[in-house]
């Protein structure tokens, strides 16, 4: 565990790559589900931030 935390500091492409597709799924979530309004409203920022976040990190070092 504290070797992912060591990669985020470090800005290694892996762990910032798992923390884009948890953005990216979370956001699909949101935008699937039919309770909250409030999630769903924000669900395609959360998605956009999570894209646009996993390509700017697919340039960081291994």
């Amino acid at each position: 565990m504290s070797s992912f935390f060591n990669d985020l500091l470090r800005l290694r492409r892996g762990a910032w790559e798992m923390v884009a597709s948890i953005l990216i799924a979370l956001g699909v979530f949101m935008l699937m589900q039919p309770f909250v309004l409030t999630l769903f409203t924000y669900s395609f920022l959360v998605t956009l931030v999570g894209t646009v976040m996993f390509i700017i990190v697919s340039h960081f070092p291994e």
